[in-house]
């Protein structure tokens, strides 16, 4: 087994070597500009580690790998248009560098791209992958929905808000790893297995995330800052604060996400503190590591090495570790 590093490092080299570079440039240039800025790669290295847990080589899952980044990067490009977001990675987004026609027609582009990707795989392999990829395509198309809609409702609740982040960001990151199980030939139990692993480490992925966009440094998190609080997100934060304050701490809390001041520092400043004192931001951190547990314990269905069960382990770990 190689470290992760290195998985991500064999992964970049492939994505540099399918760069395109054809006409119409203003349809190809935003795609290789987003591709390219980066990001932790997460989904495609794990596509490429979950291939070699079961003794394949990586190669025969490059194509797979590509085809979650690529889809990864397209869901990234609109949600950017969606949330007017100014940066991605710390780089202008797409349609702030080009134009919101550009990013909308460049991510259809890069759907389409995606599933062309699937048919370099023969047989049962070609299904499967294009079945999970079918199903794991439209959970996020949901869980976007459900993050839209949530803007204007004043009722979510916890569980729906859970719900909503396993569709939109945890089932990608689960099927990242099935899919290596299936290029691999694994069995049905160990496929699930590896899913469930990743659904619920995505699931304290998209929590740290909400955590780090509250509390993170701006220097390290390539995002603004705040950004959910300006937005009035309903985020996991936002919801255990409502729950775990004083009636009149939460209607002042609900006021603040109903407002949008032209300088929203001070907004984001009071929330936080709210944030804290009400318990929330601990008890984001300890759903983190609810779902990183829960995560841990599906490695058991996995037939594989302790050692490499443990790569897996520390690997987890180490996400939840991150400051960006």
């Amino acid at each position: 087994m190689r470290s992760v590093p290195e998985y991500s490092s064999l992964f970049i080299d492939y994505l540099e070597k399918n760069s395109i570079a054809k006409e119409p440039y203003n349809l190809y240039e935003p795609i290789d500009y987003i591709l390219k800025l980066g990001g932790k790669r997460l989904r495609p290295v794990l596509t490429l580690l979950a291939t070699e847990l079961f003794d394949v080589s990586y190669e025969k899952a490059l194509d797979a790998a590509l085809a979650i980044e690529i889809f990864h990067n397209f869901s990234l490009v609109h949600d950017d248009i969606m949330d007017d977001a100014p940066l991605r990675r710390g780089q202008q987004t797409v349609h702030e560098k080009w134009d919101i026609n550009t990013g909308i027609l460049s991510g259809d582009a890069m759907l389409i791209q995606a599933y062309q990707l699937f048919e370099n795989y023969e047989g049962e392999t070609f299904r499967e992958l294009a079945k999970l990829f079918s199903k794991t395509a439209i959970e996020v198309c949901e869980g976007q929905q459900y993050d839209v809609d949530f803007e204007t409702r004043d009722d979510v609740t916890i569980p729906e808000y859970l719900k909503m982040i396993e569709y939109k960001t945890a089932v990608l990151v689960g099927a990242a790893l099935k899919m290596g199980g299936i290029v691999a030939g694994a069995t049905k139990e160990c496929q699930e297995g590896l899913y469930s692993y990743g659904r619920d480490l995505g699931i304290a992925f998209q929590l740290q995330d909400d955590y780090l966009d509250a509390f993170g440094d701006p220097e390290t998190f390539g995002k603004q800052v705040g950004g959910d609080i300006i937005e009035n997100k309903k985020t996991f934060l936002y919801l255990t604060a409502l729950q775990k304050s004083a009636q009149d701490e939460a209607q002042q809390l609900e006021h603040l996400f109903s407002i949008a001041p032209k300088d929203p520092l001070e907004k984001i400043e009071t929330v936080k503190q709210q944030f804290i004192h009400s318990g929330a931001a601990k008890a984001t951190q300890e759903e983190m590591e609810k779902y990183t547990q829960q995560a841990f314990q599906s490695l058991e269905r996995i037939a594989i090495s302790e050692d490499k069960k443990e790569m897996l382990r520390q690997f987890g770990l180490g996400l939840m570790k991150r400051t960006v």
